[in-house]
């Protein structure tokens, strides 16, 4: 019997445990989005295509935060990034319910970023992978 129940429950821990803050809000998008994004590119100086990130799209009024929508040379949408300054985070902050246009989220990642052209100020990058590690090499180079 415990068998049986042992998967039932790891399976039920696990959908227990999805994220709220990956949903998706939108049907899944290709590159160019639609407006109000913008090519980055034709932002700020930054290149169409950023290796590690892909090609970077965004809603001006967003800035800095995004969403950024993250396609690989075919324009698919492989990410959708959020760039948070740390002046804005607090103890108290809650980062949740982040939309994902790219529909289903296969993994985050959370990295610290120093400054770049369009977010000068330190930051951290959230990314919302909408396809697996080992696809990420869509945007390798």
């Amino acid at each position: 019997m415990k068998r049986v129940f042992m998967p039932l429950i790891a399976a039920a821990l696990l959908l227990g445990a999805n994220p709220g803050w990956a949903h998706s809000s939108e049907p899944a998008v290709t590159a160019p989005p639609p407006a109000p994004y913008q090519a980055v590119s034709s932002l700020v100086k930054l290149p169409d295509f950023i290796p590690g990130m892909g090609q970077l799209y965004v809603d001006p009024t967003t800035l800095p935060a995004g969403p950024f929508l993250a396609f690989d040379h075919d324009g698919k949408l492989v990410s959708t990034i959020y760039m948070i300054p740390l002046a804005q985070m607090k103890p108290d902050m809650h980062i949740d319910n982040l939309l994902s246009p790219g529909g289903k989220v296969d993994h985050v990642d959370i990295m610290y970023n120093a400054g770049h052209p369009g977010v000068a100020e330190p930051h951290i990058h959230i990314v919302l992978w909408h396809v697996s590690a080992a696809d990420e090499a869509r945007v390798a180079k």
